[in-house]
């Protein structure tokens, strides 16, 4: 299983550098001023993780936040994921989290290829159904993605992630997974 989410994975970044490459010729989007994306998320554990769980859908809304000649950007995400649980495995139940984090995000020069990078918490929504010790974990997380010209100040965000949230059992492990991010960018 492991071998196949890594083949996912290096399959998105070749189809977002792809897109990359083709895309270029087109304008870049207009990215001054503040930056608004929402949109749709899903992922897939990782490591010990996915024992337990088979896949996440969830949703997320972004604000990013210019400092810097539109390359470099202070972004703030706020969503939530539900993982849903293998049956039979644990407590049977859904997990779940609602990540909160903050971080940087940077363009690279005369493109709409960015990476990011994000820390925060995620606070957990069935604490008591999973039976975990804790409410809230620590979380990080760097993406890579694209802005797809819409005109203007539109696009649309495709993003590969990878998430790693800290313990919510005292003797458990971290969480790790590898999301996909499909939203919609408008400037204000």
């Amino acid at each position: 299983m492991m071998k196949i989410l890594n083949k996912i994975a290096v399959l998105s970044l070749a189809l977002v550098l792809g897109l990359t490459i083709n895309a270029n010729a087109q304008s870049t989007t207009d990215r001054s001023g503040i930056q608004l994306s929402v949109g749709p998320q899903a992922s897939l554990p990782l490591g010990s993780f996915k024992d337990a769980y088979d896949w996440s859908i969830g949703g997320s809304v972004q604000a990013d936040f210019p400092v810097l000649k539109n390359d470099l950007y202070v972004v703030v995400n706020a969503g939530y994921n539900n993982f849903f649980a293998k049956e039979g495995v644990g407590t049977g139940k859904d997990l779940g989290v609602i990540p909160v984090s903050a971080g940087l995000k940077y363009y690279f020069p005369t493109t709409n290829l960015y990476i990011q990078g994000t820390a925060g918490a995620g606070f957990l929504t069935s604490k008591d159904d999973v039976a975990a010790d804790k409410s809230a974990s620590f979380i990080y997380s760097p993406q890579v993605g694209y802005l797809f010209n819409l005109g203007g100040h539109n696009a649309l965000d495709v993003a590969v992630k990878f998430e790693s949230d800290s313990k919510i059992y005292d003797a458990g492990k971290t969480n790790n997974f590898l999301g996909l991010r499909v939203a919609y960018n408008f400037g204000l």
